[in-house]
């Protein structure tokens, strides 16, 4: 496995038990686990409003709902990879309407090896959407840093009649002095002054 410190979440929807149980085996628990299944778009509903599943493999069609509608709100409404299984001849009608919504279809019959390089695009996919929230969370904490600094900056300006420059200044020394990030000296001057 690429990506060997995680495991990808999956939920397979599918009406037919015997598509899920030989789908099962393809989806080994050193890359894909927990693995939870779905007989309709109910049930599947339920299920991905009680958790997030990195990815959601969609036999179509469903007892209650061809499975279209499924496949957009979950890839509307989630960060989840979905991947939709379709009949041959109704491929290209499917596809067209599910592509711009970012979901993968393959035909049926499925060959074990394309199903193995898709899922492996997926989750190569996953693991880049999980960098990039990474990445966002760690500037958001940088922003608000910034941003508790320079309240705590203005509050020195009005209570100790000092300049920006200094304040700042201040801020930092008293940071190093006593071994506080710029982030909690910031945060005990605001309670300090009670503002």
């Amino acid at each position: 496995m690429l990506f060997k410190d995680y495991t990808y979440s999956v939920l397979v929807v599918s009406s037919s038990s015997k598509f899920t149980t030989s789908l099962l085996p393809l989806l080994p628990i050193n890359e894909f686990g927990p693995i939870d299944t779905a007989k309709n778009f109910g049930e599947a509903r339920r299920k991905l409003l009680e958790r997030n599943f990195d990815i959601v493999l969609i036999n179509t069609p469903l007892t209650d709902d061809f499975g279209i509608r499924l496949a957009i709100d979950t890839a509307a409404d989630s960060k989840s990879g979905v991947l939709m299984f379709v009949k041959n001849d109704v491929y290209d009608e499917v596809t067209d309407k599910v592509i711009d919504y970012g979901i993968y279809t393959l035909a049926k019959p499925v060959s074990v090896s394309l199903l193995h390089q898709i899922l492996k695009n997926m989750y190569a996919v996953q693991e880049r959407f999980r960098r990039i929230e990474k990445k966002n969370a760690t500037l958001e904490e940088k922003m608000e840093e910034i941003r508790l600094v320079n309240h705590a900056k203005w509050v020195l300006i009005e209570n100790m009649n000092v300049s920006e420059e200094e304040a700042h200044r201040a801020i930092e020394k008293q940071a190093m002095d006593t071994r506080q990030t710029k982030r909690e000296v910031a945060e005990a001057i605001i309670k300090l002054y009670g503002n």
